[in-house]
């Protein structure tokens, strides 16, 4: 995990149902327990200052930095897929996105995982598709300084055939397994009275479930095999998040509301 990362995570996972900001001080707290210093935390920041994801402020604290409205489009579009706790719905249409001209492989692969990241998959090398539009599709053509045709109706087809064609499924099974059998015998060793460790464990679970964003769209049951062990590994994730919650909770009022000093009650 990059502090950059662990940022992203913090401000979409915690803050941004506190609203959105926080010191740079209780920036440097909340990271700690995840092995960052200051000195990483503050270029992370800067970095992320930079490229338009979040912007200094002056908090009754001290100086801070708060989400751009981009991170929060970002974010909420993110949080909407990650704490998944039921079946998505689908209009049985796809939007489909159509590149006018391939770009340089530079460019071309930042969008690839733009792209994946909003939950489009390739048909081809400049056709992509999702079971729902992405309200950031058109910033993140524009920042990549791409055109593109799209379009938004059925397949003329059978609707599974296009989704494992467009996405790996029997690898991304695969993978929701691993996941489950990975992080289960390191959460059951997590005390979940110390706020800090229960801060870190949450922390590192969430980085990890993330990164399923590049790889799962969240399609409808009925293009998903049969027993998707994606089911499992979510209901997995939800109850350890649950689990850990309080103890969570408690590490960020310290952090954000006293100083940033905390003990453990183990």
């Amino acid at each position: 995990m990059r502090a950059r990362s662990a940022l992203f995570d913090v401000f979409g996972g915690h803050l941004r149902g506190r609203g959105g900001s926080a010191s740079i001080a209780a920036l440097v707290k909340l990271l700690e327990p995840l092995g960052f210093g200051a000195p990483a935390i503050r270029t992370a920041v800067s970095r992320m200052v930079r490229q338009g994801w979040l912007a200094p402020v002056r908090l009754a604290e001290g100086p801070g930095y708060a989400l751009t409205a981009r991170a929060e489009r970002r974010l909420d579009e993110a949080a909407a897929r990650i704490y998944r706790t039921a079946r998505s719905t689908w209009d049985h249409r796809w939007h489909v996105v159509v590149l006018e001209e391939l770009p340089s492989r530079g460019t071309r692969d930042r969008l690839a995982s733009s792209l994946r990241l909003l939950g489009y998959g390739p048909l081809g090398p400049a056709t992509w598709v999702a079971p729902r539009p992405s309200a950031e599709l058109a910033e993140v053509l524009a920042a990549e300084e791409v055109a593109a045709r799209t379009f938004h109706g059925p397949h003329d087809g059978a609707d599974a055939d296009l989704a494992a064609r467009a996405w790996d499924l029997t690898g991304l099974g695969e993978q929701y397994r691993e996941f489950v059998d990975t992080w289960a015998p390191l959460l059951s060793a997590v005390d979940d009275r110390d706020p800090a460790e229960s801060f870190a464990a949450a922390q590192r679970l969430l980085h990890a479930w993330r990164g399923f964003l590049f790889h799962d769209p969240g399609l409808p049951p009925e293009l998903l095999p049969a027993a998707w062990p994606g089911d499992r590994a979510a209901r997995f994730f939800d109850e350890q998040t649950a689990r850990l919650a309080p103890a969570v909770g408690e590490f960020l009022d310290d952090c954000l509301n006293r100083g940033g000093k905390h003990k453990s009650t183990a």
